[in-house]
C-alpha cells in the first residue's frame, strides 16, 4: 500500500504538534514508519489519506463496539448539536444516561461524569482517599490508568519498595504514594499491603489488562483481591475504560461476579465521544462535592452531545443482549483462524483472548503479567504489524496493545485477516 498522502500529513503535523501526534502511541516510534492518517470510517473500516481501506481492530481504543459512525448515534449527536453544543448547566439527559447506567451495571448506586478516562480515574482515586483518609494506593505494574502524576510511576527495586517517576514532572513526593504490585500475584500484593499496613486507601487495576496487550486475571485473582480489601479496609477500584459495557452490559463486575468499590468508564460510555465516567455506591459517592468534601469539577463534565451519544450507544447495548454473544463468537474465531495460521508456520506465540478483547504475543510462554509480555519477541510483532497493514488490516501499533472487536465486522472480513496472517506468518521467525 501507498502512504505518500500520510507521509506528507506527519511531516507537516511535527512542525507545530509535539512528535507530530496528539496521543504518543500514534507516532508507530513502537513499530516503525509513517503514522497513518485517517480520512474517514464507517463499520468495520477505516479509510486513510491515501484512500486505502483498512479492517479496523483498535475501534478507537474500544468504544465501537457498534462500528464506526453507528447511525443511532450520530443522528443523536446530530440533532442534540442542533440545540447547543455545551452550556456548562444540568440538562435532563445527564440524569436519563446516569439512571441507565446505574441499571445495567451492578453494585453502583450514584455515577458522576467527567472528560476522560484519566480524569475518571485520577478522581476515583482522590476519592477513594476522601473516604478512606488514607494516602498511598497500588497499582499494578503493566495497568494504564491514564497520565495523571500517580499512575507514571515505573517499579522500584523490590515488592515494598517505593516506584520513580517514569516521566519528567512526576514529583518524587507523588510516586512515594503510589506502590507498585504485581499483575495476577496475590502474594505479591500481599506482601506490599503488609509493609505499608494502614497506610493504603486503594488498590486500582484493569480487571482485564489491555495495555500489556490482552491478559486475564488469573483464576482467584480478582476474588483475592476482594478479600484482602476487606480485611485491610482498602477500596477495590475497577478501571473499566476498556472492560466497561463491552465484555458485558455490567462490564467485568457482571462477567466475574466481583463488586469493585469504585468503577470508571471511558469512552464507550460517550459513543466515542470524549467522555468519562466514575460511579460507585451511594456511600462513597456522597463524600464527592457538592454534598460532600472531596471537590472535583469540569465545564464540559456531561456536555451534551457525549451524554446524547452515550445514550444512544447503552440503550443499544441494553436493549440487545445479544450483541455480545454475536461479537464473542467473532473473537473467538479469529482466535482460531490466527492460531491455525500462525502453527502451520511454525510460529511461537501466544494468543490471550476474554470476549471481545483479544492480542498476539509472540512468545511461546504464557503471558500473564508485564514481565511476560515484555519478554516477547518484539521484532516479530513489528513484522507482524506491518505485514497485516499491507494487506489492509489495521491493529494497535504496538505489542502491548490489546485489540478491540466491533459488531459490524463480517465473517468475512475475519477470513480476510486471517489469510493475511498466514501470509504474513511466512515472513515471521
Amino acid at each position: 500500500m501507498k502512504y505518500q498522502r500520510s507521509s506528507a500529513l506527519f511531516a507537516a503535523a511535527q512542525k507545530v504538534i509535539p512528535g507530530g501526534v496528539n496521543s504518543p502511541v500514534r507516532a508507530f516510534k513502537a513499530v516503525g514508519g509513517t503514522p497513518v492518517f485517517v480520512e474517514n470510517a464507517k463499520g468495520a473500516y477505516l479509510y486513510d489519506a491515501d484512500g486505502n481501506k483498512l479492517i479496523d481492530y483498535i475501534n478507537s481504543w474500544g468504544p465501537m463496539i457498534l462500528g464506526h459512525a453507528h447511525e443511532p448515534v450520530v443522528n443523536a449527536v446530530i440533532e442534540k448539536a442542533k440545540k447547543g453544543t455545551s452550556f456548562g448547566m444540568p440538562t435532563e439527559i445527564e440524569t436519563e444516561i446516569a439512571a441507565l447506567a446505574v441499571a445495567m451495571v451492578p453494585n453502583i448506586d450514584k455515577i458522576r461524569f467527567v472528560n476522560s478516562g484519566t480524569e475518571a480515574c485520577m478522581s476515583a482515586v482522590r476519592l477513594a482517599r476522601g473516604f478512606t483518609g488514607k494516602e498511598k494506593i497500588i497499582k499494578f505494574a503493566g495497568c494504564y490508568h491514564g497520565h495523571s502524576d500517580s499512575f507514571l510511576i515505573q517499579a522500584g527495586s523490590g515488592a515494598v519498595t517505593f516506584g520513580a517517576p517514569n516521566s519528567p514532572g512526576v514529583t518524587q513526593g507523588t510516586a512515594k504514594d503510589t506502590l507498585l504490585a504485581t499483575y495476577n500475584d496475590l502474594d505479591n500484593v500481599e506482601e506490599v499491603i503488609s509493609a505499608n499496613k494502614n497506610e493504603i486507601a486503594c488498590i486500582i487495576l484493569e480487571p482485564v489488562a489491555g495495555n500489556m496487550g490482552c491478559i486475564p486475571p488469573a483464576k482467584g485473582f480478582l476474588e483475592g483481591l476482594r478479600k484482602l480489601c476487606d480485611e485491610n479496609n482498602i477500596l477495590l477500584i475497577f478501571d473499566e475504560v476498556m472492560t466497561g459495557f463491552r465484555l458485558a452490559a455490567g462490564g467485568a463486575q457482571e462477567l466475574y461476579g466481583i463488586k469493585a468499590d469504585i468503577v470508571t468508564f471511558g469512552k464507550v460510555i460517550g459513543g466515542g465521544l470524549p467522555v468519562g465516567a466514575f460511579a460507585a455506591r451511594e456511600e462513597i459517592m456522597n463524600h464527592l462535592a457538592p454534598i460532600g468534601p472531596v471537590y472535583q469539577a469540569g465545564t464540559l463534565s456531561g456536555n451534551p452531545l457525549a451524554m446524547a451519544a452515550g445514550l444512544a450507544m447503552l440503550k443499544e447495548l441494553n436493549e440487545k443482549r445479544d450483541i455480545y454473544d454475536s461479537i464473542n463468537k467473532k473473537t473467538e474465531y479469529l482466535h482460531k483462524g490466527m492460531e491455525a495460521a500462525l502453527n502451520s508456520e511454525g510460529i511461537k506465540f501466544t494468543i490471550n483472548r476474554v470476549g471481545s478483547m483479544i492480542s498476539v504475543h509472540f512468545s511461546d510462554m504464557p503471558v500473564t503479567d508485564f514481565e511476560s509480555a515484555a519478554a516477547a519477541n518484539n521484532e516479530n510483532f513489528k513484522r507482524f504489524f506491518h505485514g497485516l497493514l499491507n494487506e489492509g488490516v489495521y491493529i494497535a501499533p504496538s505489542a502491548f496493545e490489546t485489540w478491540f472487536i466491533c459488531d459490524a465486522l463480517s465473517y468475512e472480513d475475519l477470513d480476510v485477516t486471517i489469510a493475511a496472517c498466514g501470509k504474513v506468518a511466512k515472513n515471521l521467525i
